[in-house]
């Protein structure tokens, strides 16, 4: 489902800052080599993503899902000089692809991959985040978020991505779809949880800020 016309969200990214070059060789080379590309950030959800790290200016940032790395250098342009940015992908045939892209971006040695399911990864991590971004395995939300909450600072932001899927939360559920309604419910929970306080955005396919009290 497209939120607005076509005509229309040219013309948002178009007014917005101009994607980078290298994010732009990334985009390219996904989508020549990588299964799904569509799953790939993109330019104008990936401005909004490297914005919102640089208002937050974040120490240390979380990712779950890290893909081919788009979204991993978007929020790595917020990172403070001597802060970490820690990405989990469950595939690690995508390892040597992001491991490039970081080397290229300047930001490689604050960038620690990790390979393997986040909720076995994220309780072994020491640090204490200021900005967590969520978009993995979409009926694994509430697990991965009430992993990640006990690792993120008061007034810490968990960004949740997907969470309109193509506008399937406003349709009619299916009982064999399950990713739906994992989210249906992670959306509810998320309003409710008296430990943040949320606001879901429109954007592309719906992203969830949650700041933690």
């Amino acid at each position: 489902m497209h939120f607005l016309s076509p005509i229309l969200e040219s013309y948002i990214a178009n007014s917005s800052q101009d994607e980078p070059k290298l994010l732009q060789e990334l985009t390219r080379e996904t989508h020549l080599k990588v299964v799904q590309p569509r799953m790939i950030t993109g330019h104008f959800q990936g401005r909004v993503l490297g914005m919102l790290s640089k208002i937050i200016s974040p120490k240390y940032i979380l990712e779950i899902g890290t893909y081919t790395g788009y979204s991993a250098l978007c929020l790595a342009e917020g990172l403070q000089k001597d802060g970490e940015l820690h990405t989990i992908e469950v595939n690690e045939e995508l390892h040597d692809m992001q491991r490039r892209y970081f080397d290229k971006s300047g930001f490689g040695p604050q960038i620690k991959q990790h390979i393997g399911d986040a909720l076995t990864i994220v309780p072994k991590l020491e640090q204490t985040f200021d900005l967590v971004f969520i978009d993995a395995q979409k009926v694994n939300y509430d697990a991965y978020f009430e992993a990640v909450i006990q690792k993120t600072r008061p007034g810490g932001v968990i960004l949740s991505d997907n969470v309109l899927w193509s506008g399937k939360v406003v349709e009619p559920l299916e009982r064999s779809d399950k990713a739906t309604a994992a989210l249906l419910e992670y959306n509810h929970k998320l309003k409710a949880d008296p430990r943040v306080e949320t606001v879901l955005l429109p954007i592309r396919d719906g992203l969830t800020l949650s700041r933690v009290l």
